[in-house]
């Protein structure tokens, strides 16, 4: 577990240091009641299935927060349980989605930054600031966005962990979803990250139509199907 995943013995603690260091990366320009978006994807490193983009305003106290941190710190039972709680609670909540279509055609940096930027886009407000998980902007985003990207962001600031919760939990409930008609390949445990359940069905039962295609050991199977059908 790295350093930012320690349990605090005071949620509220762990709540304001996030806040606190999401006020440093807007600097300056803070002041109360700005539109502070936060945006983080999910997805990124799965053999299937779409990526997945947050965009989230939170909007309110930073005490009304206590409990978000980094997806990647929590249960995925409590990140079920926030991330209706952010939807229901947050100012503004949007969400982007890039296909498989996508991620294959553009590849999967420059999906993810198209479903970040479709995230802000579903916003009914306008960022002021808009703080992004990692080295990257959302595609083409606008300059009255006043993106800054942060790395590690869903571990440093209060807006990215939420984001990162909602991007989640969204992602998993659709590839659960998905299991439904693909109950071989274990979508609703794997969420479509590559484990040993997941290859081991990859090489039985070949690509489903939403593996990613350009993704070195989908593409492997598949040539393999073609030279056996062939």
């Amino acid at each position: 577990m790295t350093q930012s995943c320690r349990v605090e013995s005071d949620g509220s603690a762990r709540c304001r240091r996030l806040w606190e260091m999401e006020r440093r990366y807007v600097g300056d320009a803070w002041h109360d009641g700005m539109t502070i978006v936060g945006v983080d994807e999910a997805g990124r490193g799965c053999l299937a299935g779409p990526v997945v983009a947050a965009a989230v305003v939170l909007g309110k106290p930073v005490h009304t927060w206590v409990g978000i941190d980094d997806s990647k710190c929590l249960t995925r039972r409590r990140r079920e349980q926030l991330c209706d709680w952010i939807r229901e609670q947050a100012r503004a909540v949007g969400v982007g989605w890039a296909s498989v279509e996508e991620i294959d055609n553009l590849n999967i940096l420059h999906a993810s930054r198209l479903a970040m930027t479709r995230a802000v886009q579903c916003l009914p407000v306008q960022p002021d600031v808009t703080l992004v998980d990692g080295p990257y902007a959302p595609l083409e985003a606008p300059p009255e966005w006043h993106c800054q990207p942060v790395i590690d962001g869903d571990a440093q600031c209060l807006s990215i962990a939420a984001a990162s919760i909602v991007a989640k939990v969204v992602r998993d409930r659709f590839m659960a979803e998905l299991a439904n008609t693909y109950p071989e390949f274990g979508f609703d445990r794997n969420a479509g990250y590559g484990t040993r359940e997941h290859r081991q069905a990859l090489a039985r039962f070949g690509p489903t139509p939403y593996h990613r295609r350009s993704f070195a050991p989908v593409a492997r199977h598949l040539q393999m199907r073609l030279a056996l059908d062939g």
